[in-house]
């Protein structure tokens, strides 16, 4: 079952990175260029019916997964081990992508105009940057390391 788990995280992270960085190197730049919300709106209205469901597995299967290694939730933020670290961090991860998507959601998305776009803007390269970072870690975790 282990195994299965591993493989729908990773299937998960590749939809929720991937998505991210055709979002922030390619719709992104369009959407600035012609100073139009709607290129992105589209965008996330279509990447919301996989990228939701994928962050959601992630999240999911990487407690489950965490909770393989370390069994107990205070010493995953320990720091005591590489693996509470990575777990640690991951988390912490987790958390800022939560603030940037709340931060949207609720105050940048409703009031999107051309005039908005370069915070939106930074908001998707940050989301962007700890989904690369979210991988990162993953593969520090499988691998022991760097």
């Amino acid at each position: 079952m282990y195994s299965y788990i591993v493989l729908l995280h990773i299937l998960a992270a590749t939809i929720w990175t991937g998505g991210h960085l055709v979002l922030a190197s390619t719709v992104l730049p369009r959407a600035l260029r012609a100073r139009s919300p709607k290129i992105l709106l589209d965008f996330e209205n279509g990447f919301e019916k996989v990228g939701m469901p994928a962050l959601v597995i992630q999240i999911t299967s990487g407690l489950w997964l965490a909770w393989q290694q370390i069994p107990d939730l205070t010493a995953w933020f320990g720091f005591e081990s590489f693996a509470a670290t990575m777990i640690a961090l991951k988390l912490g991860a987790l958390a800022l992508t939560a603030a940037f998507a709340i931060s949207a959601r609720f105050f940048i998305v409703p009031n999107l105009r051309a005039k908005t776009l370069p915070l939106f803007a930074w908001h998707i390269v940050s989301v962007t940057v700890l989904s690369v970072v979210f991988v990162i870690l993953g593969v520090g975790i499988r691998t022991g390391g760097y």
